[in-house]
């Protein structure tokens, strides 16, 4: 059996720590990690553990694609309507209830499948971060969103970028809950927030997938999974998540899609400029999570969508000794 390019260089797990080794399956919105996943899962005995922050919470299922009631039947998932929209899960949350998962999941003799298109928290997980212990001032939090609501996500985005530029560069500009997080922190202690995280090297083993297309597939996948959202009611989702009394202004309101819907039933702008700008946002969201997993990057091994890599990808894990 030959050896796959992808695996030349990488240090393949022994038999110590193979039983520790998680699978981690990366790649843009819209290439296909879901299927891939569970696909995967079915066929070397895994189940799945969600690192895509908009999965948490309930309710929330149009507008962030998440993974069908049918499908999570067919393999067990994990963190995935875990939270209330209302409720905010920090990166050391997440970081708990992985390695809880993934206990869970190995206690059973099964093989642990992460699957995130979030890249910060993918990368906190694979490489251990370790979260500034200052813990979240409500008051002093509540005034910085105010801040951010009148001046709005970017402009705040923008200062954070004036006082710590490594950290503004970690963040996407919309994503206001961050933004707000890093000055917090920046503020309580009177340190940057980019330097006062650190790193100890994780008790598992991280095998990490990279999936790809080309980017004018993906940009057409994205455009159709838009027009699916509308089209499954997506409108209606959002006007239920308004109804319990959740203001457009809440975090978690605030990501791709569920701004513009909003903004939409506020009778601020057309369904298709709703539809326009998620298009133009997410196409810019793609961007930023190709900066997180590079091509170049010798921890990923790629595999191109267009082959359909499961067989490839199984037999390149056998070649490691990560499945027999």
């Amino acid at each position: 059996m030959q050896r796959n390019p992808n695996l030349n260089g990488l240090k393949m797990p022994d038999n110590k720590t193979k039983s520790k080794t998680v699978l981690v399956i990366v790649g843009a919105t819209a290439v296909g990690k879901t299927a891939l996943a569970i696909e995967l899962a079915k066929a070397i005995n895994g189940e799945i553990i969600s690192a895509d922050s908009r999965l948490f919470y309930r309710g929330m299922d149009i507008g962030t694609a998440k993974p069908t009631k049918e499908e999570q039947n067919t393999i067990k998932h994990y963190l995935v309507d875990v939270a209330e929209p209302e409720e905010i899960w920090s990166l050391s949350i997440l970081q708990k209830k992985v390695t809880e998962a993934i206990i869970e999941i190995q206690s059973k003799g099964k093989i642990a499948i992460l699957v995130g298109g979030t890249g910060q928290y993918v990368r906190a997980i694979t490489e251990g971060w370790q979260i500034p212990p200052q813990q979240p001032d409500e008051k002093f939090r509540k005034a910085i969103e105010r801040w951010g609501d009148d001046i709005g996500a970017e402009e705040l985005h923008h200062k954070l970028s004036l006082i710590d530029p490594a950290a503004a560069k970690k963040i996407d500009p919309q994503n206001m809950r961050r933004t707000v997080r890093a000055l917090e922190v920046i503020f309580m202690t009177g340190n940057l927030f980019s330097g006062q995280r650190t790193k100890k090297t994780p008790d598992q083993n991280f095998w990490i997938i990279g999936l790809d297309r080309p980017r004018a597939e993906i940009y057409a996948r994205v455009d159709e999974r838009i027009e699916g959202m509308f089209a499954n009611g997506f409108v209606e989702e959002t006007q239920k998540l308004l109804n319990r009394g959740i203001s457009p202004q809440q975090p978690n309101l605030s990501a791709i899609g569920y701004r513009e819907v909003c903004e939409f039933l506020a009778g601020k702008i057309t369904l298709e400029e709703a539809k326009a700008q998620m298009r133009k946002k997410t196409r810019i969201f793609v961007r930023r999570q190709n900066n997180w997993f590079k091509r170049d990057d010798p921890e990923i091994h790629w595999y191109e969508m267009a082959e359909e890599p499961l067989t490839k990808i199984i037999n390149d894990l056998q070649i490691a000794n990560i499945i027999s």
